[in-house]
């Protein structure tokens, strides 16, 4: 999960993650004055949080919170082979 600290949706990213037991990365993108443009080309977003669930962008926090609400967060984590031997994590794609 790309984030910056003063991102109040990343704080909510986090916490709705935390509160369902999902490891995750975080990469702070606070120093990095040209973040914006790398996330874009990477995910197609360009705002913070970006979220990726096995280097695939789902989106920011709403969508995260969309796919949790619909019950399709445990799904699609079970589809990327994220979720084994009662851990779940989201992994990420490396923004050089």
């Amino acid at each position: 999960m790309y984030t910056t600290a003063w991102c109040g949706y990343c704080v909510r990213a986090k916490a709705l993650l935390d509160g369902k037991g999902i490891e995750y990365d975080e990469i702070n993108l606070d120093d990095d004055p040209h973040f914006r443009q790398k996330l874009l080309e990477l995910t197609g977003g360009w705002t913070v949080p970006q979220i990726l669930v096995d280097s695939e962008p789902i989106g920011g926090y709403t969508e995260l919170w969309r796919l949790d609400k619909s019950g399709a967060l445990d799904e699609h984590l079970a589809a990327k082979n994220v979720v084994s031997e009662g851990r779940t994590g989201i992994g990420f794609a490396a923004l050089d």
